[in-house]
């Protein structure tokens, strides 16, 4: 745009054109004074805080969510320009290992037909719920993590995580946080797999009276349940796979601060237009709120 500008100066005012790039004419000036030594300072300023928003994500962001978040505090570089920073300067996500979808779904109990058939929008929070249950290795065994999440706002409402794979410890564990956090207000679509926990007499006796429709993926059908399983695709790229988990408690700790800290209060999210979900959630109440 500089270039630009120094190229139809004697035909439009710098001022103005300046006005219309959206900048300070001043900027244009200094670059006019020196070209080199001018991107080369706005790189280094550019550079540095980049860095701030990587050290910030623990490595977790790439070029696209960085530019936003930089775009949010008034910082405004195109997400190429960002990508070439940080090519340049050998800055990496760390996301990059494979995820690999576990699910137990060989039992004797009924099943629910799919009544989501993969429509994960919605018209509002509290309508369509989605959950998935995995495995977290410690060096004291293994942990099972449930999440529930609403699809309005790919929050984490309800969240459990135990040695145990029982029903309880589980997916009912998550459900009761879940309906303590955010109450149902109305008919709620709950969509898991095929799991045990998910067909059990207990979570089923629990859910009843409740203005629930439980739906759950066709056989073999991961992609019926993507969302949920992206998740984990995300709590495990990010934080699972980089970590040695020494304890059970040590676990339980680092994944609480990925959960509540960052991921639903800090993670931009791509399906949210790289809005946090709480951002999203407070955007969607305030519409509501519009519309009554």
């Amino acid at each position: 745009m500089y270039g630009f500008i120094a190229q139809n100066r004697a035909i439009y005012p710098v001022g103005k054109m300046s006005e219309i790039f959206g900048i300070n004419s001043s900027s244009y000036y200094k670059w006019a004074k020196d070209p080199i030594g001018f991107w080369q300072r706005q790189n280094s300023e550019l550079l540095a805080q980049l860095r701030e928003v990587y050290s910030m994500s623990r490595g977790r962001y790439g070029s696209p969510r960085i530019a936003r978040e930089l775009q949010a505090s008034g910082i405004i570089a195109s997400r190429p320009r960002i990508a070439r920073l940080m090519q340049k300067n050998g800055i990496k996500s760390i996301v990059k290992r494979k995820y690999r979808v576990t699910t137990n779904s060989n039992h004797l109990y009924r099943v629910n037909e799919n009544l989501l058939m993969r429509d994960f929008s919605t018209n509002g929070i509290g309508e369509k719920w989605v959950s998935d249950i995995t495995y977290i290795r410690t060096g004291e065994g293994w942990l099972y993590l449930t999440t529930i999440m609403d699809l309005a706002d790919r929050k984490i409402v309800g969240w459990s995580m135990d040695s145990s794979m029982t029903a309880a410890s589980t997916i009912v564990a998550a459900w009761k946080m879940a309906v303590r956090n955010r109450p149902l207000d109305g008919e709620l679509i709950f969509h898991s797999d095929r799991g045990i926990q998910y067909a059990s007499h207990e979570f089923r006796k629990y859910l009843k009276g409740m203005p629930v429709l439980q739906s759950m993926s066709r056989k073999g059908n991961c992609w019926d349940n993507a969302i949920a399983e992206s998740f984990f695709k995300t709590l495990k790229t990010e934080l699972v796979y980089h970590t040695k988990f020494e304890t059970k408690a040590q676990a339980k700790i680092e994944i609480f601060d990925y959960i509540e800290v960052w991921y639903n209060r800090k993670r931009r999210h791509s399906a949210l237009d790289y809005n946090t979900p709480e951002q999203a959630g407070q955007t969607i109440a305030g519409e509501k709120t519009e519309a009554a």
